[in-house]
């Protein structure tokens, strides 16, 4: 069926009802009551179906007029014209029971339908002319009306919507079956999705001239949210009714109002026609406003982007709203920030972030330029706007005026510029609070703004607000999680004992691009390193915490010198504690650079690259997949692989080699290749690889790369020795430990080294149990110092006193050391410290 009108379209066959009730028009009559129970508005259609004029049903109780008074008895056939009699009697049999007209006084709060038959007075009576096709029935003042009430609620003085419609327009005149017509039965559709929907959205406000934009849209929300009336058939189909205005188009408009304008220019009397058409002047208006906001409505909001969701928003009202938009936004919301609660004052700084207006380029960019933060002092309407969250029109803007605004901007004549200009200031808000404002201007040539103005830029304020809203809520939590991943990510030594290291993280290009990779070094004993990568499955502060908690857990376990294949059990383990929820995959190798060897296991990870420094060779290495972590109940497997100096071990995530649509063996081949490349530096290695993975396309996953060059300790830098469990070996030991240095050219580091080596020494000769105590010396970068002994206990840092004969021994170390630590072994413990070398030796 088609959509109905409001106006006033007679139901004649093929146009609105004398044909086949699925091929006809509805003329829709609609009223609104008041709280008080009256009748405050009565459009056209209303007249017609009810045959009463507007003047007289206006202000008139709803229930003498309408169809709302609930379900009577049966009509009498003993009663004339079958007991219908004026309005007060009805045959209503819509299923709903007894008690409508109670509800109604007390305040519908739920959506109703209705059908009854009821008596009009003669169409003739009122000089309007029956449309053909309405039957004898609808001559002698019977009626039979459709009608769906609507409460309203909110601020406003209306309370109940009514549609209602001749249920004439659905049958035949004589229809074959006498029961025809008891076969059509009104109900409601919540939530249907129809294609009359938007247009229910845009255009009722036409036929509510009275009220303003705000009111109208509260209604329309209304009725979205309770339902759309629909007519229900003996065959099951719903047809929806929905008004279709059928205002004339702007061109008919106009050009009716040209004919209107001759004939007063003539002298000549204007035809009726043209004086009704005045009357829906005020509603086109609206209407006009209406679609405005639409348009705007759908060129904002494009992306979370906050700097492009400015621009969208001042480009959208100029020039057809306004000649000049400048936007204002707190200085939080430009930084992403959030902010106190209460409302602005005079120490609020205020960023300008656009200006858009239709003057000659240049005009405006020297006297207010995008960018600059300024408060605003509480005589101005600007503060009166950021202050009360309500727009301020200014007519005019005075020479006075004008000189008091210019006088905030320091050095600069804005007075030429907005002087004699209409103004009108509106607040950008979101839940209650003020982010911004716009200032809008009209050139005087220009209608000025007028109160219809204020409502619809008040409404596109609210709009606007909204979506920088959205915009800013994205970028703070979007800052959060960044903040949140780079302060877990770490800052990694570009050099660690036998090797150097460079790394490289890039984030996602989707939504939410924060993710769970992430890469770490961790320092062992025995001058080893813990190279680990890994990768959180999903995105977002969920997956960025979860990787927060994994690198700790992987370094605290490192710390305890698990083996690769161990550390990935516990760390299994501890995901299976955090929540079924928790997944990741991980790859952790140990690179001994005394040895020349690695010691890897993986979780689900891809295989690392190893560059053999001999003939630029790139592979895969070949190890154990391992399920990822969180799955649980799966063993995990480690290999060793012999390394040479010169090396390099590249460890990355899946991101990096993974394209969605094409083969992940593409990106490891691409990896392994790109790997190969010589290059003067490790940061030109780890730019290597990204421009030839980065620039294929379709990566959405964030990536972590982590490239190490295995340079190994040469045997001359590595010297060890054991004592027995005997007090008198501290003394051999310091000797031995001057001879080297000696022999080493760090004479000047031996006095430090060797009262540090006393007191370890002493230590763990004190502390062991039956291995002899070990001591080995790495020189690199730094000088390290190892002291091994089987006593499982790692000693702390204690404060002596006085008269206390120990507790000092790792209070010098600590003294005198670059960087000291402790750590259990397999055997026991081990106790290490590093000094500083001298510039000239150190990169050996």
């Amino acid at each position: 069926m088609d959509r109905g009108t409001e106006r006033d379209v007679p139901p004649s066959r093929g146009e609105g009802g004398g044909g086949s009730a699925d091929a006809g028009r509805v003329p829709l009559a609609v009223v609104v009551v008041d709280r008080e129970g009256l009748v405050s508005h009565w459009s056209t259609g209303a007249r017609r179906l009810f045959g009463v004029v507007k003047e007289e049903a206006i202000g008139q109780p709803a229930i003498d007029l309408l169809p709302v008074s609930g379900a009577l008895p049966e009509p009498d056939d003993d009663l004339p014209d079958g007991g219908y009699d004026g309005y007060g009697d009805y045959a209503a049999y819509d299923g709903l029971g007894p008690g409508l007209d109670s509800s109604l006084d007390r305040g519908l709060g739920y959506p109703a339908a209705g059908r009854a038959r009821l008596t009009v007075p003669e169409r003739s009576e009122m000089g309007v002319p029956l449309p053909a096709g309405w039957g004898k029935d609808r001559e002698r003042g019977r009626v039979d009306v459709l009608w769906w009430a609507y409460p309203l609620v909110g601020p406003g003085t209306e309370r109940l919507l009514v549609l209602a419609a001749d249920a004439a327009g659905l049958h035949q005149d004589e229809p074959a079956d006498p029961l025809a017509v008891e076969r059509i039965a009104p109900a409601f559709a919540l939530h249907t999705d129809f294609p009359g929907a938007a247009e229910l959205a845009r255009r009722l406000p036409e036929i509510l001239p009275s009220m303003s934009v705000g009111e109208s849209a509260r209604i329309v929300a209304q009725i979205l949210e309770l339902g759309y009336p629909v007519l229900e058939f003996s065959q099951n189909d719903r047809v929806p009714v929905t008004p279709d205005w059928g205002v004339a188009r702007r061109v008919e408009r106009r050009a009716r109002r040209e004919r209107a304008a001759r004939a007063v220019s003539e002298g000549a009397p204007v035809p009726q026609e043209l004086v009704d058409e005045g009357e829906d002047l005020e509603y086109v208006a609206v209407r006009e406003r209406l679609e405005f906001l639409n348009e705007v409505s759908g060129k904002i909001g494009t992306s979370l982007d906050l700097s492009r969701t400015i621009l969208e928003v001042s480009r959208a009202v100029v020039p057809r709203f306004t000649d000049v938009a400048g936007t204002y936004l707190r200085e939080q919301v430009v930084a992403g920030e959030g902010f106190p609660d209460g409302v602005p004052d005079t120490t609020t700084m205020w960023h300008r972030v656009a200006v858009e207006h239709t003057d000659e380029p240049g005009r405006w960019d020297d006297v207010v330029p995008v960018g600059e933060a300024m408060p605003f002092p509480a005589h101005t309407p600007f503060f009166q706007c950021m202050t009360t969250g309500q727009p301020v029109l200014v007519p005019r803007i005075s020479e006075q005026m004008g000189h008091a605004i210019a006088s905030q901007f320091e050095k600069r004549d804005i007075r030429p510029l907005i002087t004699g200009r209409s103004m009108l200031v509106v607040p950008l808000k979101a839940r209650n609070v003020v982010l911004g404002f716009m200032i809008l201007l009209r050139h005087p040539e220009r209608a000025l703004f007028n109160d219809m103005d204020r409502v619809t830029g008040a409404e596109l304020a609210a709009r606007a607000g909204l979506v920088l809203d959205n915009a800013r809520m994205y970028t703070y939590q979007e800052s959060v999680a960044e903040t949140l991943q780079d302060s877990m990510l770490p800052h990694i030594p570009p050099r660690m004992a036998g090797c150097d290291i460079a790394t490289r993280y890039l984030p996602g290009t989707l939504l939410g691009r924060v993710g769970g990779d992430w890469f770490d070094s961790v320092k062992l004993p025995g001058a080893r390193t813990a190279l680990v990568v890994g990768d959180v499955m999903g995105h977002g502060l969920h997956s960025a915490a979860m990787m927060g908690q994994l690198r700790t857990a992987v370094q605290t376990m490192a710390a305890l010198d698990l083996p690769p294949a161990q550390l990935l059990r516990n760390l299994d383990d501890l995901a299976q504690r955090l929540g079924d929820t928790y997944l990741a995959t991980c790859l952790y190798a140990v690179y001994d650079p005394i040895e020349g060897e690695l010691h890897l296991a993986n979780a689900g990870h891809i295989p690392p690259v190893l560059v053999r420094a001999v003939d630029g060779r790139s592979e895969l290495l070949d190890l154990p997949t391992g399920a990822p972590i969180g799955v649980g109940g799966v063993p995990f497997e480690a290999v060793r692989v012999r390394v040479e100096p010169g090396d390099r071990l590249v460890m990355c995530t899946d991101g990096l080699v993974e394209v969605r649509g094409e083969d992940i063996g593409v990106g490891l081949a691409t990896l392994c290749e790109s790997a190969a490349h010589p290059a003067a530096s490790m940061d030109d290695a780890c730019d290597t690889i990204i421009r030839a993975l980065n620039t294929r396309g379709g990566r959405k996953d964030d990536v972590a790369l982590l490239l190490a060059r295995l340079n190994g300790i040469e045997p001359d830098d590595v010297a060890e020795w054991r004592f027995p469990l005997d007090p008198a070996e501290v003394g051999r030991a310091r000797a031995v430990v001057r001879e080297q240095l000696h022999d080493w050219g760090l004479a000047k580091s031996a006095d430090a080294a060797e009262l540090m080596v006393s007191e370890l020494v002493t230590n763990a000769v004190r502390h062991s149990r039956r291995s002899p105590v070990a001591l080995r010396l790495v020189r690199g970068d730094t000088l390290l110092c190892e002291v091994e002994d089987d006593d499982h206990e790692l000693p702390t840092l204690l404060s002596a006193g006085p008269g206390d004969e120990a507790g000092r021994g790792l209070r010098v170390v600590s003294a005198l050391a670059r960087e000291w630590g402790t750590s259990r072994t397999g055997a026991g413990k081990s106790v290490w410290f590093e000094l500083t070398l001298p510039r000239r030796t150190a990169g050996r």
